[in-house]
């Protein structure tokens, strides 16, 4: 008859032993995991500012009552980049030159500006827009965009449009524009507009830069898509597509 041997437990101060020694083992690998889900966060939220989404908040009232001082809204990078930019569609975009005044910037405490660098770096927070402006696109290239007709009306492509589901007028007035104009707008660019008719220092009051009042294409950052906060000004955001949609194409054609 053959001994079969069984493996003897081990003692108790061997059993401890060994769970002290797998302890710090445990702990480095739940750190380094916690490591790794943070940084692949990290860079998830740098993509996804870098491409898809970003934060502003509006400085001013230009744009009530559709957006109010100091909302916070979430940009759609990919337009105009993949998707073409339409009439109505309310745009962040670079100063295309000369129409923000030259700020100087505020002193910080170092270890805030860093961390504000940071949080906006990775889309934690709304980006400064003291370069930044936002505007309703009324025409596109070739579009000629005229104000005001006989009623107070803005026309483009000879259309009058009924603005009136996102204006915002001086009470008693009906004319959309203080300031007549007769535009069109060239290849590659837009013609912007700000709701708050009589209080936004858009493309008509800058026809005297060196673009001419027009927004280049180019420096639209992208569509303002959502106003996130306050939450109770949470909305999706509106581009009255019914407004345009009777506006026929430039006779030329567009850019």
């Amino acid at each position: 008859m053959t001994d079969t041997s069984v493996p003897s437990s081990p003692s108790a101060g061997e059993s401890d032993t060994g769970t002290r020694k797998r302890k710090p083992r445990s702990g480095w690998i739940f750190l380094r995991d916690l490591l790794i889900i943070f940084v692949i966060a990290l860079l998830a939220s740098v993509l996804i500012k870098t491409f898809l989404v970003r934060s502003f908040y509006i400085p001013s009232g230009s744009m009530e009552n559709t957006l109010q001082i100091n909302d916070r809204i979430l940009v759609n990078q990919l337009e105009p980049g993949l998707m073409p930019i339409e009439r109505g569609d309310v745009v962040v975009f670079k100063d295309p030159g000369g129409w923000l005044p030259v700020k100087a910037e505020p002193a910080k405490n170092p270890i805030v500006a860093a961390l504000d660098w940071v949080l906006e770096g990775v889309g934690l927070a709304p980006d400064d827009a003291d370069d930044h402006l936002i505007k309703r696109v009324i025409g596109l290239p070739g579009d000629e965009v005229t104000c005001c007709n006989a009623l107070g009306q803005m026309e483009v492509n000879g259309v009058p449009l009924d603005e009136s589901s996102y204006l915002k007028l001086p009470q008693g007035v009906t004319a959309v524009s203080q300031q007549p104009f007769d535009v069109t707008v060239p290849e590659g660019s837009l013609w912007v507009m700000g709701d708050n008719r009589y209080n936004s220092a858009d493309s008509r009051y800058n026809q005297d830069k060196p673009g001419g009042g027009f927004v280049p294409i180019d420096d639209v950052v992208g569509r303002a898509i959502i106003v996130t906060w306050p939450i109770d000004h949470w909305t999706w955001l509106d581009n009255h597509s019914s407004v345009f949609q009777s506006v026929p194409d430039p006779a030329g054609g567009g850019g």
